[in-house]
C-alpha cells in the first residue's frame, strides 16, 4: 500500500486488494493558498465534509460523502457519521484496517469509539486552530484507539499556514517518530507489533 498525503486531511492510498488495483483519495481539495493537482484520477473519493470545495475528479470516480457501507474493487467502507458535519471513515485493504477521522475538532463518543478501536493504520488531524483536534487530544485519542501506525494529518503546511505544527502533536504522543518523506509504503507484514508506530509524512507538492 502506497500513501500519500497532500495537505489539510488529504490522503492519496495505491492498493492492491485481491488482485484488483485501487487509487482511494479522501478530502481532496482546491486550496486558497499553496500547492495541489488540479485535477485527481481515482477510483474511490472519500469526502467527511461534503464535495462542494474539492478539485476536479476523473469521470469514472466512485464518490462517497453520506453515511453508509459502500464497495468497490472487493473494498468495504463504512462511512460513519461524527459532529454535525464529519463523517469517519473505515475500510480494509490488503487485510489492514484503516481509519480515517475526517476533519475532527472534538472528542468521539463511546459508541463511535467501539466502531473504530484498534485499527492497523490511523489517520488523525492534528493541527488544532478550532478546524482539527488540538496535539493534546488528539494525543489521548490516539492512545486511546490503540492502533498499529499513526499518520498525523491536518497540521500547518503551505495550503494550510495557520494550522499548528505537528511538532506538537509528536511532542504530545511522545513516541519515536519515522520520516516517511512523501509517500510511505506500508505491508501487512511489516506492521509493528508491539510498539505503535509513528509515521510523519512530508506534502506532497
Amino acid at each position: 500500500m502506497h500513501i500519500n498525503w497532500l495537505g489539510q486531511t488529504c490522503i492519496k492510498i495505491q492498493t492492491k486488494n485481491d488482485e484488483q488495483e485501487a487509487k482511494i483519495v479522501i478530502n481532496p481539495y482546491k486550496p486558497d493558498k499553496g500547492n495541489f493537482p488540479r485535477n485527481l484520477s481515482t477510483d474511490i473519493a472519500l469526502f467527511s465534509s461534503g464535495i462542494k470545495d474539492s478539485v476536479t475528479l476523473s469521470q469514472n470516480s466512485f464518490i462517497i460523502e453520506t453515511s453508509g457501507e459502500f464497495e468497490l474493487k472487493n473494498i468495504v467502507v463504512y462511512s460513519i457519521p461524527h459532529q454535525k458535519e464529519n463523517l469517519i471513515f473505515k475500510f480494509s485493504t490488503e487485510d489492514m484496517v484503516i481509519v480515517h477521522l475526517g476533519k475532527l475538532n472534538k472528542k468521539i463518543d463511546s459508541n463511535t469509539m467501539e466502531k473504530i478501536m484498534s485499527p492497523d493504520i490511523l489517520f488523525i488531524p492534528v493541527g488544532g486552530n478550532d478546524t482539527y483536534l488540538d496535539a493534546k487530544t488528539a494525543a489521548e485519542l490516539a492512545n486511546e484507539l490503540e492502533p498499529r501506525i499513526i499518520i498525523p494529518i491536518g497540521h500547518k503546511c503551505d495550503s494550510d499556514p495557520t494550522a499548528d505544527p505537528v511538532s506538537k502533536f509528536v511532542s504530545e504522543i511522545g513516541l519515536r517518530m519515522d520520516n516517511g518523506d512523501n509517500k510511505v509504503i506500508i505491508k501487512k507484514k511489516d506492521l509493528p507489533q508491539e510498539e505503535t508506530q509513528l509515521i510523519v509524512l512530508n506534502k506532497e507538492i
